[in-house]
């Protein structure tokens, strides 16, 4: 038993060691790259695409998979922007009714793999297809969110000393990846996910809710998504429905690189909080130095993800034998 915890631990310590590396490489390269700003630009530059990534996080560990997050922030980004300047709604009730329709999409994809027995890969990149579509019908070009809501909430926050504030973007995704955590490892959904993702045949014959935590894990992805879109507009004042192209390919990365398992059962929702800081440090270095190509940040992405990818092979290789 010992040794199964220890290999499944494994893959979040190297993210761990990697991220430590990073920062300290950095620091000695960069002035000021270990400055308390510096990390708090961290947060604020990477908050939407953590809170996707963590919904993602759910779904991998499901065992599936989600292509349409990136799509449904973009739509979720013009359906405030129209709602709050061309309806006047409260921005508010804007906010929820666009995680309700992120949750609800998610349930619905959720709803069609699981009944009609679709890979979640193909269901996904018609919904993909479908909310990008619906963004650009919404609006076919970026528009300015103009709300005294959010010009006062982009100025509140926690007060972290010498100027220094951590907004409201950033502290959304803290209690994002703190409530993931507790209901990953604390509840018994989280247990039926980790069940779901591990083998789907013996959690049906233990009497598990197969598909009701099926449909609930991409409505918890939907509404994740949603809510990047919400922080995202926080951040830009904007919607755009060409926002987020390829984000969904940068939550499952992060969720790899944070040591989730890619065919599902195995993983931590504080490993994808990492893997985050992994990609926003990377990011970060490229900024500081500035003669570098951004192509960089996708190459050592992708050096990281197959990197973390082939470990988590060779564990399981080990942990069989």
């Amino acid at each position: 038993m010992n040794r199964i915890f220890a290999s499944r631990l494994l893959p979040l310590m190297a993210t761990g060691l990697v991220l430590v590396a990073l920062f300290a490489a950095a620091g000695a390269g960069y002035e000021n790259f270990l400055s308390a700003r510096v990390v708090l630009n961290l947060f604020k530059d990477r908050a939407f695409l953590g809170v996707v990534a963590v919904g993602m996080t759910f779904v991998i560990l499901s065992g599936g998979i989600d292509l349409s997050v990136g799509a449904v922030m973009a739509f979720t980004t013009v359906f405030l922007a129209k709602v709050i300047g061309g309806l006047g709604w409260s921005a508010p009730v804007a906010m929820l009714a666009a995680v309700g329709i992120g949750v609800g999409f998610g349930m619905f994809q959720g709803w069609v793999i699981h009944f009609f027995r679709i890979p979640a890969f193909l269901v996904t990149l018609a919904g993909m297809f479908l909310a990008r579509g619906m963004a650009f019908v919404v609006s076919p070009r970026s528009v300015e969110i103009r709300s005294a809501f959010y010009d006062d909430l982009g100025e509140r926050g926690l007060p972290l000393g010498e100027g220094l504030l951590l907004t409201v973007g950033p502290l959304m995704y803290l209690v994002v990846v703190a409530a993931g955590m507790v209901v990953a490892h604390g509840t018994r959904f989280g247990r039926n996910v980790y069940a779901l993702g591990g083998n789907e045949a013996s959690a049906a014959l233990m009497g598990l809710p197969v598909g009701a935590t099926r449909v609930g894990v991409y409505g918890v992805c939907g509404g994740c998504a949603a809510l990047g879109g919400v922080i995202s507009t926080l951040a830009l004042s904007s919607g755009d429905p060409t926002r987020g192209t390829g984000l969904e390919l940068d939550a499952i990365a992060a969720a790899v690189i944070g040591g989730t398992v890619l065919t599902g059962g195995r993983g931590w929702v504080f490993g994808t909080f990492l893997g985050v800081l992994i990609l926003g440090t990377i990011k970060t270095i490229l900024d500081f130095d500035g003669s570098l190509d951004p192509a960089w940040l996708r190459i050592a992405s992708g050096g990281l993800l197959l990197g973390f990818i082939l470990l988590q092979k060779l564990i399981a290789r080990q942990s069989v034998s």
